[in-house]
């Protein structure tokens, strides 16, 4: 449901951030007059926002904002482009190559976001943002520095996010199975669980980032995290620590045992895995606190059999067993827009208590960054629990598709999708991603 895969969003960084700097009509974008943040707004006029919330139940959510923004300030029009976890990228790519960013746009943290930084395309948002201020107090710690670089903030933290192995707690029942406390035991027992009429594990692979998702969560298990954050930069990266092989194998174990080997992951849609998982079909799916509450929203998975748990840790993992893999996910102000004040007043409504609350809420179901926003009473019992889960952890394990620049980034989803097929080995896997690193140096 979510992202990544960044090949269309490499034609926009390149190796650095050569096209965001240099499609700006011959001034480099890094030379845009700074946007005034401090001013008061100017309650007239269009503000345009991209945002990837099209489709139900997400789409109304700004939709509705923006009524009520305009109802309290007649005088402005707020332009919405609504786009998918899929269509985003190439709508991304085109209004960065066009020099038409919005006046606020959607990012994922890590690389993503670092490259429009660079371009110079994101305003710096640390004197209304920065942790210090009335506004940053509002957010947790975590999710503002997700967007920092440099010591300085860019991004709007709008929720939450974390992965988890969502199981059926009636299918774990009928085979007579507990939750898994190891990755071992998450393997032994998908074979109780075929017998007892389920496939183990829904798996749609068809947009490759579906398989970083396991790995990045198993080579932080595996690796150590010095190590592990080295390698995500080319400038640093040696890729020659044994846990990425282990990690490999072990994904690699996981398909073969416990999806759906007959179909083929890779012709899965993702969505497709996700209804299998929601219908009964399947008794995990591995997926984002996002989305659990689609899980059990018209299906047969009902709320009281809906469970969660971490990926399990595998024994003898060299890497941080208490890191969880997620990220928050947010919004940037264009640097050259004249509109940034009023931008940031808009986002200031979208993220107060009470809209944070809704956000929260079914049937949408993202866990707002805002302290406060995320409760019993706001949220399903799931959504609570994950976030709990995420806001916990010492650490998050950003997106393997994010994090690393788009050329390795690139090469992880090849493999990842040459592993599920046999195409490749995790030597000849772990020896593609090395190359690209080398030759994204």
């Amino acid at each position: 449901m979510r992202p990544r895969a960044l090949t269309t969003f490499a034609v926009i960084a390149g190796t650095s951030v050569l096209t965001l700097a240099g499609c700006t009509g011959g001034t480099p974008a890094a030379k845009a007059p700074a946007a005034d943040l401090t001013a008061a707004p100017d309650y007239s006029g269009t503000l345009s926002i991209l945002t990837k919330f099209a489709g139900e139940p997400l789409e109304p959510y700004f939709q509705k904002l923006a009524a009520e923004y305009r109802q309290a300030h007649p005088g402005v029009k707020v332009e919405l482009i609504q786009e998918t976890d899929q269509s985003i990228k190439d709508k991304t790519k085109t209004l960065t190559a066009s020099n038409a960013l919005p006046d606020i746009y959607f990012t994922w943290t890590g690389n993503w976001a670092e490259n429009f930084v660079r371009g110079g395309r994101a305003a710096d948002l640390t004197k209304v943002i920065g942790p210090g201020t009335d506004w940053g107090k509002t957010f947790s710690q975590g999710s503002l520095s997700a967007f920092a670089y440099d010591g300085k903030y860019y991004g709007i933290p709008l929720y939450n996010n974390g992965k988890f192995m969502g199981y059926d707690k009636a299918a774990f029942a009928k085979a007579g199975i507990k939750v898994p406390s190891s990755f071992e035991e998450l393997i032994g027992g998908c074979g109780a669980l075929r017998k007892a009429g389920y496939e183990p594990i829904a798996f749609g692979n068809k947009d490759g980032w579906p398989a970083l998702h396991y790995l990045q969560q198993l080579f932080a298990y595996n690796v150590p995290s010095a190590t592990l954050q080295a390698d995500f930069k080319p400038a640093t990266a040696k890729l020659d620590d044994p846990g990425y092989l282990t990690a490999l194998k072990q994904f690699k174990t996981l398909v073969d045992t416990c999806t759906d080997t007959k179909t083929g992951t890779n012709g899965v849609l993702y969505t497709s895995a996700q209804e299998a998982f929601a219908d009964g079909k399947a008794a995990m799916y591995y997926q984002e606190v996002l989305e659990f509450d689609n899980a059990t929203a018209g299906h047969r998975l009902s709320e009281e059999d809906f469970g969660i748990f971490p990926l399990p840790v595998p024994q003898g993992g060299a890497g941080a067993p208490e890191v969880l893999e997620g990220a928050p996910e947010g919004y940037l102000v264009n640097a050259a827009s004249p509109r940034a004040a009023l931008a940031i007043d808009f986002m200031k409504f979208v993220t107060d208590t009470k809209n944070a609350k809704t956000l929260s809420a079914p049937p949408y179901g993202q866990p707002s960054t805002v302290i406060g926003a995320v409760t019993p009473e706001t949220s399903s019992k799931a959504v609570y629990e994950g976030i709990g889960l995420v806001n916990r952890a010492p650490r998050l394990a950003a997106w393997l598709d994010t994090v690393t620049v788009p050329e390795v980034a690139d090469a992880w989803l090849a493999g990842g999708e040459a592993l599920i097929t046999g195409g490749k080995t995790p030597e000849q896997v772990l020896d593609s991603v090395r190359q690209a690193s080398a030759s994204a140096k």
